[in-house]
């Protein structure tokens, strides 16, 4: 069980880590490759979007299984 803002604040800043942390190899791996070729691909209007489906993601996947009970930060 991981915590939804760290999540999203990892993907945020590199497209797939946020996955990586929920433990979603394959996910993070497609958006670390997805999301880059889009922001060169497209000059950086789709790559904004990945970037935020990717963060979005990330955290919903994480809130959707909950933060352990006396779980550190």
């Amino acid at each position: 069980m991981r915590d939804p803002a760290k999540a999203a604040l990892l993907s945020a800043i590199i497209p797939g880590v946020g996955q990586f942390y929920n433990g979603r190899v394959l996910a993070g791996v497609l958006w670390l490759i997805v999301t880059p070729g889009l922001w060169i691909g497209t000059g950086g209007l789709l790559g904004w979007t990945a970037h935020v489906v990717s963060a979005y993601t990330a955290y919903s996947y994480a809130r959707d299984r909950g933060v352990r009970p006396g779980a550190r930060p």
